[in-house]
């Protein structure tokens, strides 16, 4: 692969190159991973950066319709919009359906948008192993916004707030009520929620679900990376297309504060080191594992804990051996 050229295009804003490097950096060939990484740092120097938003909630709450509803008025204010819509995999067959683009078909044929369904596989948390460097690629291709998707599994998914600058929830009519909003997880994690359906018949619904999460947001501790009124909880409907200009202007409010008040710096910092920490441990284990020797040492183990001997015991005892600690086991 010419590196080089491939870098050149990417930075030039060309959705094909875009799509080739993101397919690169998601291979699990080791030669490839070594393309990855020195593409990424011959991108990393242009210094672009594009405002990323984090969208979760349910499946069938509607992710996939605001989005395209969301993402086509930012184009039509001349906004380029990256999606990185991330698909669950099957645990049986480990295939993906990576559908989005058919449900955001008018998204996928704008010429400012760009929609890259990617599958989760093993990964948890709703997002993607290699998301936060396809997000590094969409920036560095000239996108002024980031959408990043998440698979939606509910309360436990808000790993996609570590690669984010603003973590939006959408919830359904009737989906909850004060004591639901009060949770703690994904709820506290959220920088607005959002009421999707407000339209029709659910539109006195969805208002009153929106008032309970208002009531339940004002019982939560204030966090001191927000101004006064965040988190919000607001109404808006894809298929009509109203309070999508307000969510937006809530949106650029808080993210312009953050930016002013050094908040999105020191929360980028971190996020950086966070994903480091995690590429770190996702090494090791990868290693560990292409070991002929630790992969019989392990299978060993596993046969002993299926035949009932205490799981913790096991690995205390695979881990021993790797430190050369001794210990039982083989």
């Amino acid at each position: 692969m010419d590196l080089e050229r491939l870098g050149t295009d990417l930075l030039a804003g060309d959705r094909r190159a875009l799509a080739r490097a993101i397919t690169l950096v998601e291979s699990g060939r080791a030669d490839h991973r070594a393309e990855a990484l020195a593409l990424l740092a011959r991108v990393a120097g242009a210094g672009r950066q594009a405002l990323r938003i984090g969208l979760s909630g349910t499946p069938g709450v509607g992710k996939s319709s605001f989005i395209e509803a969301f993402g086509m008025m930012l184009t039509g204010q001349g906004l380029r919009v990256a999606v990185l819509a991330v698909d669950p995999s099957s645990t049986r067959s480990g295939g993906s359906i990576l559908g989005d683009k058919t449900r955001m078909d008018r998204l996928a044929r704008e010429p400012l948008a760009f929609i890259r369904p990617s599958p989760s596989q093993t990964q948890l948390g709703g997002v993607a192993r290699r998301t936060r460097e396809a997000v590094a690629l969409c920036e560095a291709a000239g996108y002024d916004i980031v959408l990043i998707e998440t698979v939606g599994v509910g309360q436990s998914e808000t790993m996609v707030a570590g690669m984010s600058d603003l973590f939006v929830l959408l919830i359904a009519p009737a989906g909850g009520d004060e004591l639901q909003g009060v949770k703690r997880g994904i709820m506290e994690a959220a920088d607005l929620i959002l009421v999707n359906k407000a339209d029709g018949a659910l539109r006195e619904t969805a208002q009153r679900t929106c008032a309970d999460y208002a009531g339940a947001l004002r019982l939560m501790r204030p966090r001191p990376q927000d101004p006064a009124g965040f988190p919000r909880a607001m109404c808006v409907s894809a298929l009509e297309g109203t309070g999508l200009p307000e969510a937006w202007a809530a949106m650029r409010a808080l993210a312009d504060w953050r930016a002013g008040a050094g908040v999105t710096a020191a929360a980028r910092a971190g996020q950086a080191r966070l994903w480091f920490e995690e590429e770190v441990r996702a090494g090791l284990l990868a290693r560990l594992l292409a070991d002929p020797a630790m992969r019989a040492r392990v299978a060993a183990a596993g046969d002993e804990v299926a035949a009932g001997r205490p799981a913790s015991e096991a690995a205390a005892a695979v881990l021993a051996g790797l430190y050369g600690l001794g210990g039982r086991g083989r």
